[in-house]
């Protein structure tokens, strides 16, 4: 019998939160995202800050655009090295999308919000019971 070994050991997962549907959920999400943030050594306070303003439109956005009363979605943080990649699952397939700029519009600028912070650097996919929207702020 051989015994195996990693290059790198196995990763746990990241730490995951999951919220009710409901617009108080950002300012929990941003919580969480603090406190996951300041347990890594040296992370710079403006980064927190950018990676906070991220959390709450991704998880603004699934409130408004991804749930229904009693829904839940759920917000993952992770280190990445190089910066911070932030994770929102929802329960509806419908991807974001940019809207031309408008200023009769009240909605529709959170995309334009993250990509001043994660230019480039933000997507979604499918998952088996909706979809998730990421962003990595870089650091």
């Amino acid at each position: 019998m051989s015994a195996i070994f990693w290059a790198k050991p196995p990763t746990s997962p990241p730490p995951l939160l999951v919220l009710p549907g409901e617009p108080q959920s950002a300012k929990r999400a941003r919580t969480f995202v603090r406190g996951e943030l300041c347990k890594v050594p040296s992370m710079p306070g403006g980064h927190i800050e950018d990676v906070e303003l991220v959390v709450s439109e991704l998880v603004g956005n699934a409130v408004r655009y991804g749930t229904e009363p009693d829904d839940f979605l759920a917000v993952s943080v992770v280190d990445t090295g190089s910066g911070t990649r932030v994770e929102v699952r929802d329960p509806v397939r419908r991807h974001p999308r940019h809207r031309p700029a408008s200023t009769e519009r009240q909605r529709g600028r959170g995309l334009f919000i993250l990509d001043a912070p994660c230019p480039g650097r933000w997507g979604a996919y499918d998952t088996p019971f909706g979809k998730a929207v990421w962003a990595e702020v870089a650091r």
